[in-house]
């Protein structure tokens, strides 16, 4: 930190003072704050006449003047010569100690570490922030004429207590002198300070310390802990400063401190609280989040506070506390928000707490206008509502709980009895249905028919299991077991068809409510799915998990669609809009994400290799202990061990000297999953081959190639497909081979080697193999004789082509020889004339004009 202040008037001894002086505040896990002088400090060479007159008795006549001496001894200081401390940590040429800041007695502080510290931008105020605390205190940050004066003054009281020390009586309490006009009443702070400062450095009392220049002003107090706070830059009336601070609710608050005549005609700083914001965010994690029918509205759920939000405009119309009256008593409790739902016409939100109790929020006018207290015994996890259809005008609404129950409750008109309670023709409910559960209910839905006889309602419970009634009678339909944990959230497609439903266990699990079986389980998820919707009219569907994700997904072709990452804490909730615009998201990272939906054309291919190369990405940043680097540094370590002594040559011959130069890629991946691939195609070949030959080979007919091999026999496709691959990646696409295929592929290299085709990769590949599944190779014995019919073909093949390339390389070295021996020998061919006009006659004057210049050459 940086103090930068201007000298304001000044004597002859101020003049040696810098017109800057630099200051350096640190703070650390003790909760002491310490302050540097980030120059060297010069010393005050007068005192004043006063201070002269009370010691004439005690010094010499030049004793009014420190002297000083680079050359000095820590212990020998008496009254008349003050040396200063010796260079040791707390005194260099950069930075010297000076002290630390210490508010008065009367000021509680926090002793915590230090979070952190702040000048004000004038430089002449510091606030100081502890960790887990409410309070910021401030200190005030004095002129060079007020520092040197409160200096003179420390000097003067430590001279008056050294030379009262031997004439008044320990026990007598109260001295007969009168306090001085100069006196600082505050004499109980400074020896507080040299009590501290005692404790790790005795400090040179002439040289300036923090406690003459730095001045307790006054505290802010917020409303809850602090994460961090600043100075406002701007002019406060009367003098004062503004501060603004961050709470851990999410939300800032703004406090004035001014100057002000306390009753004993004295200035005291008073703090007060000038404003604050704290609407458009929630204090704690967002636990539930649902949409209104026209989209307009969204209402998001946490701990003591609901919120209702335009998302057109993303900004909050209100923000309500839910609370019921406590009985016998005046006041309310305030409750712990659970789930929310709007009722039809988006007037009202109904609100299921952990107390168990039902609210109705009027949108309107923000106030609570129905509580069904004690609804349920436990907390109630999940509410869904049935909408009115053409067969059935009432709307109803259905909570699971964890007192192992779901009931059922009509939304009726609340009566004029009601008036004086302000609740006439507002939404009340009435409890009509009970359906026992076995263990507790975890999140319950309606599915969308409209045809009451159809109409189910799926429950899901503690026990891992989705269970399916019918909504009319309430009996049993389906029991739906697969999940190894409970299912947390589950929703029906549009058309009553599937069921999807995700769990604590990262699954996504897709049931046919014809049968209840299972379509498909997906993964995708690192963490527990805490949400999940569908997509109207559609089969798809969007969920949420603790892992910070929003995936998008395929219910028909069983496939991730998207992968929305944004939110840096567990995403609790997500609700999804009527057509399929937007997607709203909450979750403990007290945000709410808005997606809405693009233009853009998605590619599933190119999604799914985007996310596999963030996974290899995070695997690679991991960093691997065979790396080159890593092997480099080790060998490096073992050499500088060795220094002194004798290496080993072998054992260095037998370390790695580098790693394959190759990273694990979706190419890799892909690749071995195309050599996979093919040799389930060429197995199938041979198959089809074998049965064609039982069945119709005896009558002589032949078998068309297959067009899935490319026209090509089995061996044939399997070599063009090793070929296929890039050099650099062969062997990364080998490494994902299971063993099953391991032996197919060996299989396929021998039927290659007998015919002499691609001899030299089908030798590499058979090495590399080898060598990587060579633990599991010994286990299986049936694969020893094909590896001994593998080992000699490998040989003899290999032997062949090195008698080959020797054989052509001395052909060429015989080429080149003769070649260099006539480089240097001039040829000259011998001339042979022809006749090309014997025996053609002269047909033309041309012929004959060439016969006869042809015959003068000769």
């Amino acid at each position: 930190s940086k103090d930068q202040l201007q000298q304001q008037g000044g004597t002859e001894e101020e003049e040696t003072e810098s017109n800057e002086r630099w200051r350096m505040i640190t703070g650390s896990t003790d909760g002491q704050i310490r302050v540097w002088s980030v120059q060297q400090p010069k010393r005050t060479t007068t005192k004043s006449s006063t201070e002269a007159t009370n010691d004439n008795s005690t010094q010499e006549s030049d004793g009014d003047k420190i002297m000083t001496d680079t050359n000095y001894d820590n212990g020998n200081t008496d009254n008349n010569v003050i040396s200063p401390a010796p260079s040791s940590m707390h005194d260099d040429d950069v930075c010297q100690y000076m002290g630390s800041l210490l508010p008065p007695p009367n000021v509680a502080t926090s002793t915590e570490k230090i979070s952190s510290i702040h000048f004000h931008p004038n430089g002449r105020y510091v606030g100081i922030l502890h960790s887990n605390s409410k309070n910021v205190d401030i200190y005030q940050i004095r002129n060079l004429q007020e520092s040197i004066k409160k200096k003179q003054r420390r000097l003067r009281r430590r001279r008056e207590k050294k030379s009262s020390q031997g004439k008044t009586d320990p026990t007598h309490k109260k001295s007969g002198r009168k306090r001085g006009i100069l006196d600082d009443p505050e004499s109980s702070a400074d020896e507080q300070e040299a009590n501290n400062d005692n404790k790790d450095v005795q400090l040179d009392p002439e040289l300036m310390k923090a406690s003459d220049e730095f001045e307790y002003y006054g505290t802010v107090r917020a409303s809850h802990k602090l994460k961090g706070f600043t100075f406002v830059p701007v002019k406060e009336r009367g003098a004062g400063i503004r501060v603004a601070c961050a709470l851990s609710t999410n939300a800032i608050e703004v406090h004035s401190v001014v100057k002000k005549r306390s009753k004993n005609n004295g200035i005291i700083a008073v703090p007060e609280k000038v404003s604050g914001i704290d609407m458009y965010g929630h204090p704690t994690g967002i636990r539930s989040l649902t949409l209104s029918s026209d989209d307009v509205l969204a209402c998001t759920v946490s701990k003591n506070i609901t919120k209702v939000w335009n998302v057109a405009n993303r900004s909050c119309i209100m923000s309500v506390a839910p609370a019921v009256p406590i009985s016998g008593k005046r006041g309310t409790l305030t409750c712990y928000g659970l789930c929310a739902a709007f009722l039809p016409g988006n007037t009202h939100v109904i609100l299921g707490t952990r107390e168990g109790h039902i609210l109705i929020l009027d949108i309107a006018s923000g106030d609570i206008v129905y509580t069904e207290e004690s609804a349920h015994d436990g907390a109630i996890w999940s509410i869904d509502v049935r909408r009115p259809t053409p067969e059935q005008e009432g709307i109803a609404i259905m909570t699971g709980s964890a007192d192992k129950t779901v009931k059922f409750w009509d939304v009726e008109a609340q009566d004029d009895d009601d008036e004086d309670d302000g609740g006439a023709g507002h939404p009340m409910v009435v409890h009509t249905r009970t359906l026992e559960m076995s263990d507790d209910v975890v999140a319950v839905r309606y599915s969308h028919s409209t045809d009451p006889t159809k109409r189910m309602i799926f429950v899901s419970t503690l026990d891992c299991t989705i269970k399916v009634f019918f909504d009319d009678t309430l009996k049993f339909f389906l029991s739906l077991y697969g999940h190894k944990l409970p299912a947390l959230a589950l929703d029906s497609s549009d058309d009553d068809t599937i069921l999807a439903s995700s769990g604590a266990d990262k699954t996504i699990k897709i049931w046919g409510l014809d049968f209840g079986d299972t379509h498909r389980t997906l993964y995708g998820h690192e963490d527990s799915i805490t949400d999940l919707r569908f997509v109207k009219k559609t089969h798809n569907f969007f969920t949420s998990s603790k892992d910070g994700t929003v995936r998008y997904w395929d219910g028909d072709r069983f496939q991730q669609i998207l992968l929305l990452q944004g939110h840096c804490a567990e995403v609790n909730c997500l609700a999804v809009s009527r057509t399929g615009a937007f997607v709203v998201s909450g979750g403990m990272d007290r945000q709410v994400r808005v997606w809405e939906r693009t233009k853009d054309i998605v590619f599933l291919e190119e999604e799914r290799d985007r996310e596999l190369e963030q996974m290899f990405d995070k695997v690679d940043s991991r960093g691997d202990q065979g790396g080159t680097a890593n092997i480099m540094r080790k060998r490096t370590d073992d050499n500088d061990d060795d220094m002194d002594g004798d290496n080993d040559d072998d054992a260095v011959n037998e370390q790695p000297q580098s790693e394959a130069a190759v990273k694990r890629s979706i190419l890799s991946v892909s690749s071995g999953d195309r050599i996979m691939e093919g040799l389930e195609k060429a197995d199938q070949e041979l198959k089809d081959i074998a049965s064609f030959r039982r069945t119709q080979g005896s009558q002589g007919k032949q078998r068309s190639p297959s067009i899935y091999l490319l026209g090509m026999e089995p061996a044939q496709y399997v070599l063009w497909l090793l070929r296929s691959i890039k050099s650099a990646e062969l062997e990364q696409s080998l490494l994902v081979l299971p063993l099953g295929h391991v032996e197919r592929l060996v299989y396929y290299l021998i039927i290659l080697l007998k015919g002499g085709r691609g001899i030299e990769i089908c030798a590499r590949v058979a090495i590399f193999m080898i060598k990587t599944h060579q633990n599991q190779i010994l286990s299986h014995r049936s694969m020893a004789t094909p590896l001994r019919e593998l080992r000699r073909l490998v040989r003899m093949r290999l032997a062949e082509s090195r008698d080959t390339v020797g054989f052509n390389l001395a052909a060429l070295r015989a080429i080149a020889k003769v070649a260099q021996d006539r480089k240097g020998a001039y040829f000259v061919p011998e001339e042979q004339t022809t006749n090309i006009w014997a025996g053609l006659g002269l047909g033309s004057d041309v012929a004959a004009a060439l016969e006869k210049k042809g015959s003068k050459k000769r």
